[in-house]
């Protein structure tokens, strides 16, 4: 063998390696990785069966089924307008490289999914195909809802085709290239898309293996909660350690008891995910909103309860821009505590004073109480921004008081001059927020979160 061909040789090696570790690095470990106990497929687990409806739906139709199943996974939320018509689609998502919509999910035959079959329906579900062939974005969390069985996904197929048919067409999406390239995403699936089904872990409890398919299956709790890498997958290497999403923060849920969600009782996790309120943790606004107003509080409690079992279970992930203490209850005289910008103070009494009071202990209701929120415990403030830009409408508990959007009454400056108040008040660490960064806010905001 020559020298010439020994040194290709060599350099092909070279480069597999590279390949396949970049290949490793890029796509992680899987979402269920971390509990290292045997898998094994559903028909081969001897355990009361963790995937479809819970006991209580045991007798109910196909779409009664479907229906709450539907709700698990929150598909209506992305695939509504404020104001339009249920699952019709439209609901612009904005992205660094451009805005994408939602698709009409109605049974409509020309611009909803009337004309999928099974067979289609699956392959848009757990592969990101449609129909005609061309890829779906993974906006559609479609590598999360791989998990989901056939039956559960043909289930919830049933609902849709249920539903009043709307026609509806979604607006073009203005991605910039190469994002525009529809067919780069068979790629990217590929190597990123796992393409199964939920396999239950025999080391585990059946309330555990049954929190672990709502959570990473149905409920996609990672697609926001889990930081993404450079490929835009989910890094789970970091699961559950919040991320940003739309936008707005999603905060660690991982079982870390100071950055994350190790140190809360059970009983406030439960609150939490039920009415979106737990006493001393704050109030779910934006996402986390929309996602227990029409999803999680719409569960069976005995779902909510291994939702938390799972969660108890996720390896602790630290968030090191998060202080590993809350702050206290402020002083109940605005002229006690600091004051950096008194410009901030200035709109604070103006607009939010008579709802969340100068202590962070609000005289109206507990949901508008800011002290232990992690929003305004965030030395970013994003969320409190996001908040104030944005509003937050709540339908849950029963005689929730939603708040109103001041984004249109306030400048950028403004703004950001009243987070970065509302943060050295009643957060550990000031915020440093600009215009600039409101500004930016403001672009990355969708419909989905207000």
């Amino acid at each position: 063998m020559s020298a010439t061909v020994r040194i290709l040789l060599s350099v092909a090696a070279i480069v597999v390696v590279a390949l396949a570790i970049g290949l490793w690095v890029i796509r992680g470990p899987g979402p269920l990785a971390f509990a290292d106990g045997p898998k094994v497929t559903l028909t081969d687990y001897h355990g009361a069966n963790p995937t479809g409806a819970p006991a209580s739906l045991a007798h109910a139709s196909l779409v009664e089924r479907g229906a709450y199943l539907a709700k698990a996974a929150d598909c209506m939320v992305c695939h509504t307008t404020r104001g339009g018509k249920e699952y019709a689609g439209g609901l612009g998502f904005k992205l660094p490289f451009g805005t994408l919509y939602s698709t009409n999910i109605t049974p409509d035959k020309d611009t909803g999914i009337g004309n999928y079959s099974d067979k289609d329906f699956l392959n848009a579900l757990h592969r990101g195909v449609r129909r005609d062939g061309a890829r779906l974005y993974p906006a559609m969390p479609y590598t999360s809802y791989t998990y989901i069985t056939d039956a559960d996904a043909l289930a919830i197929k049933a609902y849709l085709f249920s539903l009043p048919p709307v026609h509806a067409t979604a607006p073009a999406n203005t991605l910039t290239f190469p994002f525009n390239q529809r067919w780069g995403m068979m790629f990217w699936s590929a190597v990123l898309n796992p393409d199964t089904r939920f396999e239950p872990d025999t080391s585990k409890s059946p309330e555990w293996n049954r929190g672990a398919y709502l959570a990473e299956a149905l409920a996609h709790c990672g697609e926001c909660h889990t930081p993404r890498n450079v490929a835009f997958a989910l890094d789970n290497r970091k699961k559950f350690g919040g991320a940003l999403t739309a936008g707005w923060r999603a905060f660690n849920i991982s079982s870390d008891k100071a950055t994350g969600i190790g140190a809360w009782r059970d009983d406030d996790l439960i609150s939490y995910l039920s009415i979106g309120h737990a006493p001393g943790h704050g109030t779910a606004s934006g996402p986390m909103g929309e996602a227990v107003d029409q999803s999680f509080s719409q569960l069976a409690p005995e779902d909510i309860r291994a939702v938390v079992a799972y969660l108890r279970s996720v390896p602790a992930t630290t968030s090191p821009d998060l202080p590993a203490t809350l702050a206290p209850r402020a002083p109940a005289s605005h002229r006690d505590g600091g004051t950096p910008d008194p410009r901030g103070k200035m709109v604070f009494e103006g607009a939010c004073v008579s709802c969340h009071g100068w202590s962070g202990e609000s005289p109206v209701s507990p949901l508008a109480t800011l002290t232990g929120a992690w929003a305004v415990n965030d030395p970013g403030a994003t969320n409190v921004a996001q908040i104030v830009i944005a509003g937050t409408k709540r339908h849950t508990p029963e005689g929730a008081i939603s708040m109103p959007a001041f984004g249109d009454a306030y400048s950028d400056d403004e703004i950001a001059a009243v987070a970065n108040y509302v943060t050295a008040r009643f957060g550990t660490k000031p915020s440093q927020m600009t215009a600039r960064d409101v500004a930016e806010l403001r672009k990355q905001t969708s419909e989905y979160g207000r």
